[in-house]
This record gives structure tokens, sequence and C-alpha cells, in this order.
């Protein structure tokens, strides 16, 4: 597992806002220190060298604990149809 960052904030539609040190694919699967599973990659956005990534949590129950720690991520490797095409 690798660092994604910090959890800066709670959006008002529920969604975590990561500061990322690293810049995660979609989907990949985010855990807190104790690999707990916290969410997925939803979307990544702002400045290429520190991006903000919105997390879409597993429940509400995980919003309330996590503001201001640190989050981990997983790669997952892509293969064929997985793969997102432009």
């Amino acid at each position: 597992m690798d660092v994604l960052g910090v959890v800066e904030d709670v959006s008002h539609e529920g969604l975590l806002i990561v500061r990322g040190d690293v810049t995660p694919e979609y989907g990949n699967v985010v855990y807190d220190a104790k690999q707990n599973r916290i969410g997925t990659v939803k979307r990544v956005f702002g400045p290429v060298d520190r991006p903000y990534v919105s997390v879409t949590p597993v429940d509400r129950t995980v919003l309330k604990n996590v503001s201001g720690k640190k989050v981990y991520f997983e790669r997952g490797a892509q293969y064929g149809k997985n793969k997102r095409r432009n």
C-alpha cells in the first residue's frame, strides 16, 4: 500500500476530500492506518504535483472519524476491459 495523503474535508455531497501526495487512478481502493477500507477514488482534480482526490466512502460512519488523518491506497492492476479509454 502507498500513502495517498491527508483527509482535508468532507464535501456537502458526503465525499472525502484528500490532499494527495501522489496521483491515484479512478477506482483504487482507499484504506485507513488500520487497513480498514474507507472507500474508492472517484475523482482527481487540482494541481498535478499535489492533486486533490475525492473518495466515495463505504458508509456514513467513516465520515466522522477520518478528518485530518493519513489515508492509503492500493494500486490495482488494470487489464483489458477495465482500462479507461478516451
